[in-house]
């Protein structure tokens, strides 16, 4: 796939199955994800790839936590939390591991590990695979990073949801730079 059309094209997927990657292709996923910018080379990306029975761990963990923080939380929002992790065959999430460093402030690490981010959905779409990220209350969340087993330092910034494509794909809206790009010359 064209490197241009990967990015131009890449789009999240509204339903997703199996098949999800192979371990070979996650390789170079990760690989891809490692290439982000990186100020000071700290290598603050961090992944937790979910599969077969981790995504029912993972539905544990939310559900655990909706009882335990939310006031009257509903049966339906149980259910929904319950589900989430299902929503794919393979949910990657993005962790930061944060350095003390002079120069290096903990947002450009977490910014750093966005970008890493990015490149796992470009290189799953180059793959012929789709994904969707989502953050929600479970992303920056210290109860859940700590269930599931993070250290203080590590923070929870998005879900990738990953697989197949199926049904119909959303429409990409035409956006006209010029509505965001201010020229000073």
């Amino acid at each position: 796939m064209d490197a241009l059309d990967n990015i131009l094209l890449r789009n999240s997927a509204r339903s997703l199955t199996l098949p999800h990657p192979t371990e070979e292709e996650m390789e170079t996923v990760y690989k891809a994800a490692l290439r982000a910018p990186d100020h000071a080379w700290l290598r603050p990306s961090r992944f937790i790839q979910v599969t077969g029975e981790g995504l029912n761990k993972l539905s544990e963990i939310f559900v655990e936590y909706a009882k335990e923080n939310i006031d009257d939380v509903s049966p339906e929002t149980l259910e929904k939390y319950k589900s989430a992790p299902f929503r794919a065959p393979m949910v990657i999430i993005l962790v930061t591991n944060v350095t003390e460093h002079p120069k290096v402030p903990e947002i450009e690490q977490m910014l750093s590990s966005a970008t890493a981010g990015q490149n796992i959905l470009l290189a799953l779409n180059a793959l012929n695979y789709s994904a969707i990220w989502r953050t929600g209350i479970f992303a920056f969340n210290e109860m859940v990073s700590q269930r599931m087993g993070l250290e203080e330092n590590q923070k929870i910034i998005g879900y990738l949801y990953v697989g197949t494509s199926e049904g119909k794909v959303k429409n990409i809206p035409e956006l006209d730079p010029s509505d965001y790009v201010t020229e000073w010359s």
